[in-house]
């Protein structure tokens, strides 16, 4: 089992027994599939059960449950039908969902992450199953409504914050538009491709998913034509409304492309999220190989390299500024002259822009970013007597996030990425598994002490440190190759 093997490299260390119970954590607990609950569509299990058992990678996929033929893609990019399936998907068994942890929803950005440590044994039939099977309930959410970021397992109705408007559909939990959640299923899929060499996932329905993703972010590159809106009327939470009616503050032409919220499920300032427009870029890329060598669609792959070329001028013209005399990337812009000079724990960040794909560790800009995001010049850094690291508005002050300091550690040096892990194993207040924050100064306070997604950047940070890492899996931008510079290089 691949959490003991790491657990066995890392003896001697509390590190190892942390990683085989996060490994464990996400396969047993967080992960649901068998018969389709409610007499077809996406849903639960059936028979109550889900997950699969703690002792080992050894779960089978149930087969021979019949789709529902209704339904398709959402009428004009709109919340999406309330009942029916994604067309295009013909075998629902064959999905399984992940929720984030202690919320009952799954988000497109968390799912992705939380399944990546299993990529180094994807070549295991049974793990590469479940994978694209995960891959599919992802492709699904997306032809249900791809502005939406998390959804139910089925149509339950349930919303994160019930008076949403416009009001979500049924499948759907919350319709916070993140640009990075719609650069999710590009990712894993392209890496399951990569890990395993297989391609039935990449079918029919990834097909319509993906001309659905790039023809919106083209909707999005100018926004004044957007249909998307976002409105929390009421509640502790009704500061998440955008601006402008829900409309979202005015930005200008960049050619990067809008989004509403950053990974953190908080608003934008600036419209322009420079790490998730980055991630996109190189997702487009990733994108475009597959729709050559799987699809031969050449149409989609040149407007793939187009708008990641457009995507990349954006950020170099738009998102380079001047802090202490040297140049650096700002987190967010507008097209207007504004930029907001900081960086946020959640991926994409600023400081994982080499673990997005989009430039290599030592490229300059990025290491005077670095420079930035690892100082107190970042108002979201924190130094205490026991971490130091990134945090987030989203959680109290003083409070960092293992997700930071794991992804410092993956974009660092060797020595590094073995002081962020120590730090890690060492700051999880007794648990033994990844807290969503904590104080820098009292580990025993944080925040979510179940969340799925750092406890996979903690096993991706060991697989590191142990010599089996799984970035090489996923797409990689032209500027960070060997001799790569500038924006773009896939158009011809």
């Amino acid at each position: 089992m691949l959490g003991r093997r790491l657990a066995g490299e890392l003896r001697g260390g509390p590190a190892g027994e942390i990683v085989e119970r996060c490994l464990i954590n996400t396969w047993a607990t967080a992960m649901s599939w068998g018969a389709l609950a409610g007499g077809g569509g996406l849903g639960g299990l059936s028979d109550g059960s889900s997950g699969s058992p703690a002792g080992g990678l050894t779960r089978s996929l149930p087969g021979g449950v019949p789709s529902d033929p209704a339904g398709g893609l959402p009428d004009g990019f709109s919340g999406g039908p309330a009942h029916g399936l994604a067309a295009g998907v013909s075998d629902t068994s064959s999905e399984v969902f992940v929720k984030t942890g202690d919320i009952p929803a799954m988000w497109l950005r968390d799912s992705t992450a939380q399944v990546r440590p299993y990529l180094a044994v994807a070549t295991d039939p049974e793990v590469g199953d479940v994978l694209a099977a995960v891959s599919r309930r992802q492709i699904r959410c997306v032809l249900l409504d791809p502005y939406a970021n998390a959804f139910n397992d089925g149509p339950t109705g349930a919303h994160g914050e019930p008076g949403d408007l416009p009001t979500p559909g049924d499948w759907v939990w919350e319709r916070k538009y993140e640009l990075d959640s719609l650069c999710a299923p590009l990712q894993l899929a392209y890496a399951i491709r990569r890990a395993t060499g297989r391609e039935d996932h990449l079918d029919e329905a990834f097909h319509r998913a993906a001309w659905l993703i790039v023809r919106l972010w083209r909707t999005e590159q100018s926004h004044a034509h957007s249909p998307y809106r976002f409105v929390r009327p009421s509640g502790p939470f009704a500061g998440d409304s955008l601006p402008l009616n829900g409309h979202g503050a005015a930005v200008g032409w960049t050619g990067m492309t809008w989004s509403g919220f950053r990974p953190s499920d908080d608003a934008c300032a600036y419209g322009y999220p420079v790490p998730a427009n980055a991630l996109a870029s190189a997702s487009l890329h990733g994108l475009a190989e597959l729709a050559a060598a799987v699809f031969d669609d050449t149409e989609l792959a040149h407007e793939c390299w187009r708008l990641a070329d457009e995507i990349d001028a954006g950020i170099l013209a738009h998102a380079v500024a001047e802090v202490d005399g040297a140049a650096v990337l700002a987190y967010e812009v507008d097209g207007l002259g504004s930029a907001l000079l900081c960086d946020d724990a959640n991926l994409p960040s600023l400081l994982s822009l080499p673990l997005s794909g989009w430039c290599a560790p030592e490229d300059p800009l990025y290491r005077a970013t670095r420079r930035f995001a690892l100082s107190e010049a970042n108002p979201s850094y924190f130094s205490g007597s026991y971490a130091s690291g990134v945090g987030s508005t989203h959680t109290p002050d003083r409070h960092i996030w293992p997700l930071a300091i794991a992804t410092a550690g993956l974009t660092g040096d060797a020595g590094e990425a073995a002081r962020a892990l120590e730090t890690l194993a060492a700051t999880t207040a007794g648990t033994g598994l990844m807290h969503e924050s904590f104080h820098v100064d009292a580990p025993g306070r944080f925040t979510r002490e179940w969340f799925g997604w750092a406890n996979a950047m903690f096993c991706e940070l060991a697989l590191e440190v142990c010599g089996g890492g799984v970035r090489h899996f996923f797409p990689v931008h032209p500027r960070a190759l060997p001799g790569g510079s500038g924006a773009g290089g896939g158009a011809t």
